[in-house]
C-alpha cells in the first residue's frame, strides 16, 4: 500500500532535513518554508527539519528566519549565519557540515527547486539510490544567449574533464547521510559543487521538471557571474589548459619555423626583401600574446594553490541556533 505522495506506508523514523542557502532572500523565506512543510507533512513515518544559511545577507533574510525559529522551535527550524557573504559554495558546505539528517536535500529558497518533487526524491532514495537530483528539462524565461553559453557549459566540461555533468542538471538533489559525509570530507577552499558531487561517485538518479520563475525578488547570478562560476569550474577540475599550453608552444614554434623558410624562399628567391619590419613586429606582438596567456593560465592554478595553502576557513558563523555537542 501507499498513500498519495507515492511513498509506501512505513514508519521509518528516518529524518529529512533541507539545507536552503540564502542571500538577501527576504521575501522568500516565509513561503518556502509553508510550501515546503506542506509536501512533508503528508509524509507518513518522516520527521523533517530546515536548516538555513544566510549567506552575509544585507536585507532582513535573518530576522525572518529568526521568525519562523520563534515560531516552531529550534528542532523545527534551525540556522548559521555568516560574517559576511561567503558565496553559495560556502554556504552549502557549511550545511552540509552541519547536517544531521538521514536524507539531506539541498533546495534554493526562491521556489524554483519545486518541494513537490520531495516525495518522488524519497521514493528513489528509498529504493536504493544514494542520490536523486533535478534535472531543468526545459529554460522557459530564460535569455536565449544565457541558455546557449550554458549548453556550452555541459558540453566542454564533460568533454575535458573525467566528470559527467548532466545536462540541465541542478544544485535541487536529496542524498544520503553517507554521500553528504563524502562530500564534506572534500576540504578544498576553491569549491564547485557540481563537480564534487560527480567526483564522489555514488548512485545518483534524475527526475525531470520544467523551468520555474523564482517566487519573488531577482535572480543573484549575473551573467558575468555564471562566466566567473563557469571559468571557477574548469579550473577546478581540469588540467587541460596546462597541458593545452605545451600543444600551443608546440603549434607557435613549429608555425614559426615554417614561416621563417617561407621568408628565406622568398628573399633568396627575390621575391620579398629579408627586411620586414612589419613582420618582425607582428611576430613579436604574436609571441608576446602567447606568452602572456600562458603565464596567466599557470597563475591562475599558483593562485589556487596559495589561496588552498593559506588553510583559511571555508566560511565564518557568526551566529547560529545549533547546540555544539559536549
Amino acid at each position: 500500500m501507499a498513500d498519495n505522495t507515492g511513498i509506501p506506508n512505513r514508519v521509518s523514523g528516518k529524518r529529512i532535513e533541507i539545507i536552503v542557502p540564502c542571500y538577501n532572500e527576504e521575501q522568500c523565506i516565509e513561503a518556502f518554508f509553508d510550501e515546503t512543510s506542506k509536501v512533508l507533512d503528508c509524509l507518513e513515518g518522516y520527521t523533517y527539519s530546515f536548516l538555513y544559511i544566510n549567506d552575509g545577507s544585507k536585507d532582513s533574510t535573518l530576522s525572518k528566519i529568526k521568525s519562523l525559529v520563534d515560531r516552531y522551535g529550534d528542532d523545527k527550524v534551525k540556522y548559521i549565519s555568516f560574517a559576511r557573504n561567503f558565496g553559495k559554495e560556502a554556504a552549502i558546505y557549511a550545511g552540509f557540515e552541519n547536517s544531521i539528517g538521514d536524507y539531506v536535500a539541498l533546495m534554493d529558497a526562491d521556489l524554483q527547486h519545486p518541494p513537490t518533487l520531495l516525495p518522488q526524491m524519497i521514493e528513489k532514495i528509498e529504493g536504493g539510490h544514494d542520490c536523486c537530483g533535478a534535472r531543468r528539462i526545459s529554460r522557459k524565461g530564460e535569455p536565449v544567449i544565457r541558455s546557449f553559453f550554458s549548453k556550452a557549459f555541459y558540453r566542454i566540461i564533460n568533454n575535458i574533464t573525467a566528470m559527467n555533468l548532466v545536462q540541465g542538471g541542478s544544485d535541487y538533489r536529496m542524498m544520503t547521510k553517507q554521500m553528504v559525509k563524502a562530500i564534506v570530507s572534500l576540504s578544498e577552499r576553491e569549491r564547485f559543487i557540481k563537480g564534487i558531487m560527480s567526483w564522489v561517485g555514488f548512485d545518483t538518479v534524475w527526475i525531470s521538471y520544467e523551468n520555474v520563475e523564482r517566487y519573488a525578488g531577482t535572480t543573484k547570478w549575473s551573467f558575468m557571474g555564471l562566466i566567473r562560476y563557469a571559468w571557477h569550474g574548469f579550473i577546478s577540475f581540469a588540467t587541460t589548459p596546462l597541458r593545452a599550453v605545451v600543444w600551443l608552444g608546440f603549434i607557435v614554434v613549429l608555425s614559426s619555423v615554417i614561416y621563417g623558410i617561407r621568408l628565406a624562399y622568398m628573399s633568396l628567391a627575390g621575391i620579398r626583401p629579408w627586411q620586414d619590419t612589419t613582420t618582425i613586429l607582428m611576430l613579436l606582438v604574436f609571441f608576446s600574446g602567447v606568452v602572456i596567456c600562458i603565464l596567466g593560465i599557470i597563475g591562475e592554478y599558483m593562485a589556487r594553490i596559495y589561496l588552498e595553502l593559506k588553510g583559511r576557513p571555508i566560511y565564518i558563523s557568526k551566529e547560529t541556533n545549533i547546540q555544539a555537542e559536549s
